[in-house]
């Protein structure tokens, strides 16, 4: 019963989605439709953070697939050093609702033979500012463990503008919470057998070729083609929704990034876009802050996208974050795929 009712709770906190309507279950078609089934299968529920993207089919199947393959798919590494992982990288991205998510869903996996939890969620924390030493995991589960963190590199910034602080509706009180977290841990935390087999998400989207940053994922086919389509479909995304010389800018700044955040105040957004025209902007600004400081976005920005010439539609607005965000988690995947070089 108790259970029953935090699933109704987080469900009923796809209301509080930000900026975007979310497309509800029963009237959901073709790709939404497929996803919200594989989702609600192998995750006990309809979680807000794949469901936020369901304006943009094809961006939420490649949030899914990753997540899917990476996280939730049975493979060589176990789900509580996934589950670390994902909270080391959701602490240092300031990302609250998935810090709570996922850590209290580590806590209600019982202790095992899967690697040292502490150990790897430091490595995740110190991943996310490009500080990461060697990795504390055999190499055999490096597709899959940086694959979590290249997931949630892409996800805590979705969640950071989509989503509130928290999994649960704001109508929730304080100090019901302790108990609900419990519950809601119990409620996600795997089951003692097998995971879901790998590679039911790939059907979602077309084939696509490795691009040369997915090195890492290799030696995991399952999930090197998950991502392949994911930054295909994302990167086709772009090009619909972002201005281009806001594509290029973006990965003009990225490719020098170092994981540091830019600053506490917004002024380094007016020096960066300073180069735009006027009409580009509202995107770049909104671009920016998405993939170097997703915790700065807030309605101001949000609204002045909206307000341009084209009256950007809530698919033109997911695609546009989806791309930033991918773009920033790809590059950190660079600095995750160096630390596996002993040279």
């Amino acid at each position: 019963m108790v259970a029953g009712l935090v699933r109704f709770a987080v469900r009923r906190s796809l209301r509080d989605t930000r900026y975007v309507g979310v497309v509800p279950r029963r009237r959901a078609t073709g790709l939404v439709a497929e996803v919200y089934r594989q989702v609600e299968r192998d995750f006990s529920m309809l979680a807000p953070p794949v469901a936020l993207h369901s304006a943009a089919p094809e961006a939420m199947a490649a949030a899914w697939s990753v997540l899917r393959e990476t996280l939730l798919a049975q493979g060589v590494a176990g789900r509580a050093a996934k589950e670390a992982v994902a909270t080391g990288v959701s602490a240092a991205n300031s990302c609250p609702y998935c810090v709570d998510v996922h850590g209290m869903t580590l806590a209600a996996i019982p202790a095992g033979p899967d690697g040292d939890r502490e150990a790897l969620e430091n490595w995740a924390r110190a991943s996310a500012a490009g500080a990461a030493d060697a990795p504390p995991f055999p190499p055999a589960q490096a597709p899959e463990l940086i694959g979590v963190a290249v997931a949630f590199q892409y996800y805590n910034r979705m969640v950071n503008v989509f989503l509130r602080d928290s999994p649960f509706p704001s109508h929730v009180p304080e100090s019901a919470k302790p108990q609900a977290r419990r519950v809601l841990g119990g409620v996600l935390r795997p089951p003692s057998g097998p995971g879901p087999q790998p590679g039911d998400s790939l059907k979602l989207l077309p084939e696509a070729p490795l691009p040369q940053d997915l090195g890492w994922a290799r030696p995991n086919a399952t999930v090197a083609d998950a991502f392949a389509r994911a930054y295909a479909a994302t990167e086709a995304a772009g090009a619909r929704s972002v201005p281009p010389a806001v594509r290029t800018l973006l990965q003009d700044r990225l490719s020098t990034w170092d994981g540091q955040p830019p600053g506490l105040s917004r002024a380094w957004l007016e020096e960066a876009v300073a180069g735009l025209a006027e009409a580009d902007r509202p995107a770049g600004r909104l671009a920016l802050a998405i993939a170097l400081a997703s915790y700065q976005v807030d309605e101001g920005l949000v609204d002045a996208f909206r307000a341009t010439a084209e009256a950007p539609a809530d698919a033109t607005l997911v695609e546009l974050a989806a791309w930033a965000s991918m773009a920033a988690a790809r590059r950190v995947s660079t600095w995750l795929a160096g630390s596996l070089d002993p040279a």
